[in-house]
Protein backbone atom coordinates (compact mmCIF):
# COMPACT_ATOMS: atom_id res chain seq x y z
CA UNK A 1 0.00 0.00 0.00
CA UNK A 2 3.08 2.54 0.75
CA UNK A 3 4.83 2.12 -2.58
CA UNK A 4 1.22 2.65 -4.01
CA UNK A 5 1.15 5.77 -2.72
CA UNK A 6 4.38 6.45 -3.12
CA UNK A 7 3.99 5.10 -7.17
CA UNK A 8 1.13 8.03 -7.01
CA UNK A 9 2.78 11.00 -5.75
CA UNK A 10 5.75 10.67 -8.21
CA UNK A 11 3.02 9.96 -11.36
CA UNK A 12 1.39 12.86 -9.77
CA UNK A 13 5.24 15.40 -9.43
CA UNK A 14 6.00 13.77 -12.65
CA UNK A 15 2.59 15.58 -14.31
CA UNK A 16 3.24 18.94 -12.65
CA UNK A 17 6.74 18.90 -14.26
CA UNK A 18 5.05 18.32 -17.33
CA UNK A 19 2.56 20.61 -17.37
CA UNK A 20 4.96 23.83 -16.18
CA UNK A 21 7.39 22.48 -19.00
CA UNK A 22 4.63 22.25 -21.48
CA UNK A 23 3.39 25.93 -20.61
CA UNK A 24 7.38 27.04 -20.88
CA UNK A 25 7.68 25.28 -24.10
CA UNK A 26 4.19 27.25 -25.71
CA UNK A 27 5.97 30.21 -24.76
CA UNK A 28 9.02 30.19 -25.71
CA UNK A 29 7.28 28.26 -29.63
CA UNK A 30 5.54 31.42 -29.80
CA UNK A 31 8.69 33.69 -29.27
CA UNK A 32 10.41 31.79 -31.99
CA UNK A 33 7.81 32.12 -34.57
CA UNK A 34 7.66 36.14 -33.68
CA UNK A 35 11.30 35.94 -34.42
CA UNK A 36 11.37 33.58 -36.92
CA UNK A 37 8.61 36.26 -39.06
CA UNK A 38 11.01 39.20 -38.49
CA UNK A 39 13.76 36.91 -39.87
CA UNK A 40 11.50 36.16 -42.81
CA UNK A 41 10.37 39.51 -42.97
CA UNK A 42 14.41 41.20 -43.22
CA UNK A 43 15.47 38.60 -45.41
CA UNK A 44 12.80 39.20 -48.10
CA UNK A 45 13.59 43.11 -47.96
CA UNK A 46 17.07 41.97 -48.15
CA UNK A 47 16.35 39.76 -51.40
CA UNK A 48 14.23 42.46 -52.89
CA UNK A 49 17.20 45.17 -52.02
CA UNK A 50 20.41 42.85 -53.58
CA UNK A 51 17.90 41.84 -56.90
CA UNK A 52 17.40 45.59 -57.35
CA UNK A 53 21.60 46.70 -56.83
CA UNK A 54 22.23 43.39 -58.96
CA UNK A 55 20.52 45.17 -61.85
CA UNK A 56 21.98 48.22 -61.50
CA UNK A 57 24.80 46.39 -61.74
CA UNK A 58 24.43 44.95 -64.75
CA UNK A 59 23.84 48.16 -66.58
CA UNK A 60 26.97 49.55 -67.27
CA UNK A 61 25.60 53.41 -67.78
CA UNK A 62 23.18 53.22 -65.31
CA UNK A 63 19.94 53.86 -67.09
CA UNK A 64 17.10 51.40 -66.32
CA UNK A 65 15.42 48.98 -68.63
CA UNK A 66 12.30 51.01 -68.95
CA UNK A 67 14.81 53.91 -70.58
CA UNK A 68 15.47 51.44 -73.64
CA UNK A 69 12.29 49.19 -74.38
CA UNK A 70 13.18 45.65 -75.55
CA UNK A 71 12.03 44.57 -78.48
CA UNK A 72 11.45 41.29 -78.68
CA UNK A 73 12.99 38.45 -80.14
CA UNK A 74 11.13 37.23 -83.20
CA UNK A 75 11.42 33.52 -84.04
CA UNK A 76 13.00 32.88 -87.63
CA UNK A 77 10.41 31.42 -90.21
CA UNK A 78 11.76 28.37 -91.16
CA UNK A 79 12.13 27.28 -86.96
CA UNK A 80 9.03 25.46 -85.80
CA UNK A 81 7.32 26.85 -82.95
CA UNK A 82 8.26 24.32 -79.94
CA UNK A 83 6.50 24.43 -75.94
CA UNK A 84 9.29 26.51 -73.76
CA UNK A 85 10.83 24.26 -71.71
CA UNK A 86 9.73 24.59 -67.99
CA UNK A 87 11.24 27.25 -66.26
CA UNK A 88 11.56 27.81 -62.45
CA UNK A 89 10.14 30.37 -60.33
CA UNK A 90 12.77 32.83 -60.59
CA UNK A 91 13.47 32.52 -64.41
CA UNK A 92 10.29 32.99 -65.15
CA UNK A 93 10.09 35.97 -63.01
CA UNK A 94 9.92 39.47 -65.28
CA UNK A 95 12.42 41.76 -63.98
CA UNK A 96 10.87 44.52 -62.41
CA UNK A 97 13.00 48.04 -61.19
CA UNK A 98 13.30 49.06 -57.65
CA UNK A 99 10.39 50.70 -55.91
CA UNK A 100 10.89 54.73 -55.69
CA UNK A 101 10.47 56.42 -52.16
CA UNK A 102 7.14 57.53 -53.80
CA UNK A 103 5.79 54.29 -54.98
CA UNK A 104 5.81 50.70 -53.22
CA UNK A 105 4.88 47.49 -54.71
CA UNK A 106 1.74 46.69 -54.24
CA UNK A 107 1.24 43.96 -51.47
CA UNK A 108 0.99 40.68 -53.32
CA UNK A 109 -1.52 38.69 -50.01
CA UNK A 110 -3.09 39.65 -47.34
CA UNK A 111 -0.44 38.73 -44.84
CA UNK A 112 2.30 41.33 -46.60
CA UNK A 113 -0.07 44.23 -46.51
CA UNK A 114 -0.43 43.54 -42.49
CA UNK A 115 3.71 43.45 -42.78
CA UNK A 116 3.76 46.96 -44.63
CA UNK A 117 0.84 48.06 -42.04
CA UNK A 118 2.17 47.20 -39.15
CA UNK A 119 6.21 48.24 -40.13
CA UNK A 120 4.51 51.80 -40.91
CA UNK A 121 3.21 52.03 -37.96
CA UNK A 122 6.40 50.76 -36.02
CA UNK A 123 8.12 53.68 -38.11
CA UNK A 124 5.61 56.18 -36.91
CA UNK A 125 6.09 54.63 -33.37
CA UNK A 126 9.76 55.78 -33.53
CA UNK A 127 9.56 58.61 -34.83
CA UNK A 128 7.09 59.66 -32.56
CA UNK A 129 9.19 58.36 -29.62
CA UNK A 130 12.33 60.40 -30.74
CA UNK A 131 10.33 63.45 -30.56
CA UNK A 132 9.61 63.03 -27.32
CA UNK A 133 13.26 62.03 -25.61
CA UNK A 134 14.92 65.09 -27.45
CA UNK A 135 18.46 65.30 -28.05
CA UNK A 136 19.08 62.33 -25.92
CA UNK A 137 21.14 59.50 -26.99
CA UNK A 138 18.99 56.19 -26.63
CA UNK A 139 19.78 52.57 -27.63
CA UNK A 140 17.65 50.06 -29.62
CA UNK A 141 16.16 47.65 -26.45
CA UNK A 142 15.31 51.14 -24.24
CA UNK A 143 13.17 52.14 -27.59
CA UNK A 144 11.85 49.24 -27.98
CA UNK A 145 11.01 48.62 -24.44
CA UNK A 146 9.71 52.26 -24.33
CA UNK A 147 7.52 51.35 -27.09
CA UNK A 148 6.27 47.94 -25.35
CA UNK A 149 8.47 45.96 -28.17
CA UNK A 150 10.75 43.86 -25.26
CA UNK A 151 9.23 41.08 -24.98
CA UNK A 152 11.70 39.15 -27.35
CA UNK A 153 14.62 38.82 -29.42
CA UNK A 154 12.50 39.25 -32.69
CA UNK A 155 11.06 42.36 -31.45
CA UNK A 156 13.89 44.00 -30.23
CA UNK A 157 15.49 43.13 -33.73
CA UNK A 158 12.97 44.68 -35.69
CA UNK A 159 13.08 48.24 -33.55
CA UNK A 160 16.89 47.55 -34.15
CA UNK A 161 16.44 46.68 -38.19
CA UNK A 162 13.47 49.61 -38.29
CA UNK A 163 16.19 51.80 -36.56
CA UNK A 164 18.89 51.19 -39.02
CA UNK A 165 16.41 52.17 -42.05
CA UNK A 166 15.84 55.52 -40.73
CA UNK A 167 19.53 56.28 -39.93
CA UNK A 168 19.96 55.35 -43.62
CA UNK A 169 17.02 57.72 -44.68
CA UNK A 170 18.63 60.27 -42.47
CA UNK A 171 15.44 60.71 -40.26
CA UNK A 172 17.46 59.40 -36.87
CA UNK A 173 21.20 59.90 -36.66
CA UNK A 174 23.83 56.84 -35.04
CA UNK A 175 25.26 58.68 -32.08
CA UNK A 176 27.84 55.86 -31.39
CA UNK A 177 27.84 52.05 -31.38
CA UNK A 178 24.13 50.90 -30.61
CA UNK A 179 22.94 54.39 -29.92
CA UNK A 180 20.21 56.44 -31.69
CA UNK A 181 19.63 60.02 -31.45
CA UNK A 182 16.74 62.20 -33.49
CA UNK A 183 18.23 63.86 -36.24
CA UNK A 184 18.49 67.84 -35.92
CA UNK A 185 15.86 69.58 -37.72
Amino acid sequence: MVSATRAAHEIEVTAESLQEDLARLEIQKRALERELAAVAAHLDSVQRALSALTVLMAEPSGRRATEQPEQPEQPKADTPAVAPARTTRKQAAPRQEAPTQKEKPAPSSRAEADEQRSYGALTEQILEYFAGVGDAEVRARDVAAALGRDTDSGSINAVRSTLDRLVGTSRVRRAGRGLYRAQKS
